[in-house]
């Protein structure tokens, strides 16, 4: 919070890439896995901004050291540090912390998710008209990415979409109740460990767009909701990528002649 208020010197990740990362970024994951590193040397460790430290152990951590880098950088107030802890590849403990707000997420496998020490569930609402939704767009080659398509699509099937751009904190929602559903491709291990958890220990459901079981370590995409709206919202995406039903998108030009 310290580097958020003074402000941060925003460098690029790589050509052609609007993927950044600041002091705050590498300062936290340095104070993260140190710490790690002293309470469990013989844990692996994959961060972020490149800590890794794998090893013949059953726990692997998974440490986002600031999700919302953009955000972060622009002095807009939606961010968070994510750290996931899997053993054998399940994932049995994260936490999610938002600095802005003080507020700490946290879940162990089987023993259910709070917030700020506060049991959490995820929502009620069962159709997906009624549902608020949240997603992300992939910094790398976003023009190249298709889910503006599921976004047109599912824009008008639901209550509203939300684009906050801090995945670990959106499936922070879902847990919570704040969202009723979140997708995401392009996404890494760091971005969902912890979220994921929440998701489940708080009662919701937790696949691949298709249905399929999620992998942490392997995963690119997640799908997560309050389980009552799964198949309902899994049946609308798969409709977009079959190309059924697709509503047009609007002609900018007939648009700007309409408002002439």
């Amino acid at each position: 919070m310290e580097y958020f208020a003074r402000g941060v010197k925003t460098e690029y990740k790589g050509a052609g890439t609007v993927d950044v990362v600041t002091d705050a970024d590498r300062t936290s994951e340095k104070l993260i896995v140190e710490s790690l590193r002293a309470a469990f040397p013989d844990h692996g460790i994959i961060g972020e901004e490149g800590s890794r430290s794998q090893s013949a152990s059953e726990y692997i951590w998974y440490v986002d050291p600031l999700d919302g880098t953009t955000n972060f950088a622009h002095g807009f107030p939606v961010f968070c540090v994510s750290i996931g802890l899997a053993r054998n590849n399940e994932v049995v403990a994260g936490i999610v912390f938002d600095p802005t707000r003080n507020e700490l997420f946290s879940a162990e496998r089987g023993r259910g998710a709070t917030l700020n020490g506060e049991r959490i569930q995820v929502s009620k609402v069962a159709t997906l008209g009624e549902s608020l939704l949240g997603t992300g767009f992939p910094s790398k080659k976003r023009h190249l990415n298709a889910n503006i398509y599921f976004y047109h699509q599912l824009t008008m099937k639901s209550h509203g979409i939300r684009r906050a751009g801090s995945a670990a904190l959106d499936l922070a929602c879902v847990a919570s109740g704040r969202y009723d559903g979140f997708w995401e491709f392009n996404l890494n291990a760091w971005d969902t460990a912890a979220g994921v958890l929440l998701v489940e220990e708080a009662g919701g459901k937790l696949t691949y767009v298709d249905g399929s079981r999620f992998d942490v370590a392997a995963s690119r995409e997640v799908l997560a909701t309050n389980g009552l709206i799964h198949q309902e919202l899994m049946a609308q995406m798969q409709a977009v990528m079959q190309g059924r039903g697709i509503e047009p998108l609007p002609s900018p030009a007939e648009f700007a002649k309409a408002r002439g």
